[in-house]
């Protein structure tokens, strides 16, 4: 029986900044809504409706001096050192973000050089051949650049790929907006190899899609709500949170059920969804509507959660899940060599992805 080269995860890291920010920071805050008008309830009822809606009680922020790229070296020190390998052997660098090392008193993107040529550089990588660039690809960032290293290793190009998602959005919200609750800071990497197998395992399928028609504003950059501050040349993350809700359990579940079909499993082979970490109440959503697809009950331990207490670091959030699983520091959580698992994300293009995977 012939060998076919498949794409394995050996390695895995993270990066969790230690400022932890709970809800109650937010009691003092002045929020507008999109017409600048002052909301008309409390903080503390704001508050209690936001964490019902999304379960984020807590969220993280990084330290003053740290910076998406600073993050990023230390989850790929973590990787690096977890999958054993030497960081000369890599072919890519891989760094999936969103708005580049933003400082926290100067909000414009920073991307020259490329966030994945410093974190090669901090790596102290002297291979000339170790490819490094960045993705912008919204939240799905990190996913899109796991289904690019699937493509470089099963062609040949590659035997070796450190991945990355890294973000600091604490420093990209407008204070004023209640989204601004949502979102955090962190990162995660990991390491991918060419494996030959006479069997399927690592990555079996993948699918992307963009949807750009009415989608594509639902995630935008704008000015801060405040009416005072309308005028100033700063623009900040906006959402049309009930337009991303919508669309996000109307498709999340096609493009898995699609995902699932290429690679010839089903959904009741899956042993854990690893799922974007937007809003704990959206994505229970999209996988409670997966499976009435295919007249399954909804397993209790099939959805690994840390946004109610890491909220939404964007292209880092899947990352530092499929971290803390494989290491068990999620309780009821872990995975097993011959496990079947998905990954999916949505979020800003629209852009959303999926992947089958076996452990």
């Amino acid at each position: 029986m012939s060998k076919n080269t498949y794409s394995i995860i050996t390695g895995t890291g993270k990066f969790i900044p230690e400022n932890k920010v709970p809800n109650s920071a937010f009691l003092n805050h002045e929020f507008y809504d999109i017409n600048g008008q002052r909301l008309p309830k409390s903080n503390q009822e704001i508050i209690d409706k936001f964490e019902e809606i999304t379960t984020i009680g807590e969220r993280r922020y990084a330290d003053s001096d740290m910076l998406a790229s600073d993050m990023a070296y230390n989850a790929s020190l973590e990787a690096i050192a977890s999958a054993g390998i030497d960081k000369e052997e890599l072919d890519y660098i891989i760094v999936a973000h969103n708005f580049g090392d933003v400082k926290p008193d100067n909000i414009e993107v920073d991307i020259v050089p490329t966030l994945a040529s410093r974190i090669k550089n901090k790596l102290g990588i002297e291979n000339p051949y170790c490819v490094a660039y960045d993705i912008p690809f919204g939240c799905p960032g990190w996913l899109q650049a796991f289904i690019m290293a699937d493509y470089y290793i099963k062609s040949g190009d590659a035997k070796k790929i450190l991945i990355i998602g890294t973000e600091t959005l604490s420093r990209v919200v407008d204070p004023h907006d209640i989204d601004s609750m949502i979102y955090s800071d962190g990162s995660g990497a990991t390491i991918l190899e060419a494996r030959e197998s006479e069997t399927p395992i690592g990555v079996l399928a993948h699918r992307t899609r963009t949807d750009t028609t009415n989608q594509i504003n639902y995630l935008n950059m704008g000015k801060s709500y405040h009416p005072e501050k309308r005028n100033e040349n700063k623009y900040y993350i906006k959402m049309l949170g009930r337009k991303v809700y919508i669309y996000a359990i109307s498709e999340v579940p096609n493009a898995i059920k699609a995902t699932l079909e290429k690679s010839g499993r089903d959904l009741s082979e899956v042993k854990k969804i690893f799922i974007h970490q937007a809003n704990g109440k959206m994505d229970d959503a999209m996988v409670e509507r997966l499976y009435k697809m295919y007249k399954l009950e909804k397993p209790d331990d099939i959805m690994p959660m840390t946004v109610s207490f890491l909220g939404n670091s964007s292209v880092a959030t899947l990352p530092t899940l499929l971290d803390m699983v494989t290491k068990e520091e999620i309780d009821s959580h872990s995975v097993e060599k011959g496990d079947l698992v998905v990954f999916a994300s949505v979020g800003a293009g629209m852009n959303i992805n999926a992947m089958v995977y076996q452990f």
